[in-house]
């Protein structure tokens, strides 16, 4: 099998064959041993008092979506560049399955706690944020952000697991951007967000209009995507063997439309038991902590607990998505080591720079715009906010931009 790039970073080398004695291989063992770990994990925050059933669950959300994230190649600036650069749509059908299917799992969801879309209320803690063109900005500033960087924040989460060392640097630098939104965050709030609309589709067309407007839109998407659809390679029949469920499942990269199903059912499944689905809200709120300790923030920050989404506050503890982003870490070493792919990649003074000021831009833009690709943009798209659309416009004009302007290289 040649060597191919899949949304992400390349497939390297023929699949290894599969052997029956997992102890044999210590490195395919370790990754037993990382999966493990999160169960025994699991199982100790599940009857620990003070931790209880959601951090548990938090943990089983974060390890599924690292494993689906890190096999599916799930990347937003990766899939972006694909399809910007290469002219390669494949990627883009797990985004448009997992929007649709995380919106029919969501109207599900929203019609048991809110069965009258027609009122002033919105769905209980659902990412609907206000509209305005702080968002844009915000957006934008988080496209340009991943293309300097290499990845978006939820990449850089199960890039870690691969090996890849800009991902610590991005991520840190997302922290300093954290740190310089609070610190713009009242002016913009006073001045814009305060003031700007909140708009939920159901609250007009009802969840079946939704629906339907959502099936003509991403049929219409999928439609114009298959012009850039490479063509697919033709596989003949084989038997069903041990050998080859090994080779699909852990060394080849999954299809796109069963990634992108699996993303959507497990927001939904998040949002039903937990939260929605969102990697920023434990780093924010760190950042936040950090600078509330240090009395360099005022003591209230207008309007920011009053939002849904990824918002962040100042914490004593991991909060669930602390225990969400960890699972994704820890799910994707884990399936990485099953394949044998961890390599350290190379990392240059000019790769080390570009990752810091993108972590930088991307942590700027997901504090004011509450979230990132997998909170504003995927579950709040799930959620028929036009705040997702909006975020998601904006990103993909910064992403394009910057590849563009060749801030990739």
């Amino acid at each position: 099998m040649s060597e191919t790039t899949v949304g992400g970073s390349p497939e390297q080398g023929a699949a290894p064959r599969f052997e029956l004695n997992l102890f044999e291989n210590r490195v395919r063992f370790g990754g037993l041993i990382v999966l493990a770990i999160v169960l025994l994990a699991a199982y100790v925050l599940h009857n620990t008092p003070s931790m209880g059933a959601k951090a548990s669950l938090s943990l089983l959300i974060g390890a599924a979506l690292g494993i689906v994230f890190q096999r599916g190649r799930f990347c937003f600036f990766c899939i972006l560049r694909d399809f910007i650069e290469n002219r390669d749509s494949t990627g883009m059908f797990a985004i448009v399955t997992a929007l649709a299917v995380g919106a029919v799992g969501y109207a599900v969801v929203f019609g048991a706690f809110l069965p009258n879309t027609f009122t002033n209320r919105l769905p209980p803690g659902a990412h609907i944020g206000p509209v305005s063109w702080v968002l844009v900005a915000a957006g934008v500033a988080f496209g340009l952000g991943m293309a300097l960087s290499g990845a978006c924040i939820s990449g850089h989460l199960y890039r870690l697991g691969e090996g890849y060392t800009r991902a610590p640097i991005a991520l840190l630098g997302s922290l300093v951007g954290f740190g310089l939104g609070f610190f713009t965050w009242q002016s913009v709030y006073l001045g814009t967000i305060s003031k700007a609309p909140t708009a939920w589709l159901p609250a007009t067309f009802g969840y079946g209009g939704s629906l339907i407007l959502y099936g003509v839109i991403f049929a219409a998407v999928a439609i114009f995507l298959l012009r850039y659809l490479p063509k697919l390679p033709v596989r003949n029949a084989e038997t069903l063997t041990l050998h080859g469920i090994w080779d699909r499942v852990i060394n080849q990269r999954w299809n796109p439309l069963a990634t992108g199903a699996l993303v959507g059912g497990i927001g939904m499944v998040a949002y039903f038991r937990i939260e929605p689905l969102g990697v920023t809200s434990q780093l924010s709120s760190l950042s936040r902590t950090v600078l509330d300790n240090a009395g360099l923030l005022a003591d209230r920050l207008n309007g920011l607990d009053t939002f849904a989404g990824c918002a962040a506050v100042v914490i004593q503890t991991i909060t669930e998505n602390g225990w969400l982003i960890g699972g994704m870490v820890l799910g994707s070493f884990g399936v990485v080591l099953l394949a044998k792919r961890f390599k350290l990649s190379e990392l240059t003074v000019k790769g080390s720079f570009t990752a810091l000021l993108g972590g930088v831009l991307m942590g700027w833009g997901s504090m004011l715009a509450l979230g990132c690709t997998v909170g504003v943009l995927l579950s709040g798209i799930s959620a028929f906010a036009i705040s997702g659309w909006v975020f998601a416009f904006a990103v993909f004009i910064g992403v394009w931009a910057g590849i563009k302007l060749r801030l990739h290289h």
